[in-house]
Formats: C-alpha cells, structure tokens, sequence
C-alpha cells in the first residue's frame, strides 16, 4: 500500500498518511467485503484513490509537491486561500520559477509552457510542435531537471 501511494505522491510522508487513511477507509468498510480472498486488491484500490484524493485536494489547495524525480512549477493562484502567508509563499515561488524559467532554453520552455500552463500531452506537444514524442519528453525531462537544479537550495 505504501509503494502504490509513493507512486502517486512521490513523497515518503505523504504516502504514509495516504496509507493510514486508506486503513481507516477500509476499517470502516470492512463489511462490505464479499471474498477476503481478494482483500489485497480492495486495499489496494482504496489506496489508489485515497492518493488521487489527495493530489486533488492539493491541487484544489493550490499547493505543489516537490521530488527528486519531479517538479511542476505553481500553475496560476487559486482563490479564496484561508492563509494568506501560503498565498504570498505561493506566489513568491511562482514569481521565482518565472525567473528561472527564463534561464531555460527557448526549446526547453515551450515544452514547459505547453504541458504545465495548458495542460497538453506529450503527443499533443508534440504535434503542435512538429517534433517526435520521444523529443518532446526528453526536453520535459530535462527542463524540469534543470528547473529543479536551480530551485533547489544547495546544502
């Protein structure tokens, strides 16, 4: 269970919360349960949507995860936030990615710009730019590795 909410959050303490969640879920439901045999693969769904639960109401919050695999910069401020220091922090960092972004190659930006901003695919991207798909997730690979390179405080 811990493994397939890392999946989705890429972050150890959040898939254990995701996990515990999920045990209380399934405690509740616990009668519902028709063939015990196949309890792994209740468990196992419940988690899985315990962790796009999760992501959703991140995403609702306006709030980002950070990794080492993966960074998706802030896309847009969401409004009616109960805490203004998480607006500001939100929007300094956003403000901090623009900068950044900047830095980036001009390849490297579209890419970001089409799949953060706009939401496309990669095959999207990549027919709009008349590139191969696999050009296309290369440069989403290596521009959110160099974003992540110098949004990253170095310690």
């Amino acid at each position: 269970m811990f493994y397939l909410a890392y999946q989705y959050t890429r972050d150890f303490f959040h898939a254990e919360d995701i996990v515990q969640e999920a045990f209380l879920k399934a405690y509740k439901k616990i009668d519902s349960v028709d063939d015990y045999a196949k309890i792994g693969a209740w468990l196992s769904a419940i988690t899985v949507r315990t962790a796009i639960d999760f992501l959703r109401s991140e995403k609702r919050k306006g709030c980002y995860l950070l990794d080492s695999d993966m960074l998706e910069p802030v896309a847009g401020t969401v409004e009616n936030r109960d805490n203004i220091e998480e607006e500001v922090c939100a929007r300094l960092f956003q403000e901090e990615v623009d900068r950044t972004m900047e830095r980036l190659s001009v390849e490297s930006q579209q890419v970001l710009i089409l799949k953060i901003q706009y939401g496309l695919k990669e095959t999207e991207i990549a027919s709009l730019l008349k590139l191969k798909s696999g050009t296309v997730k290369t440069r989403l690979y290596r521009a959110r590795k160099q974003l992540k390179r110098c949004l990253t405080p170095t310690g």
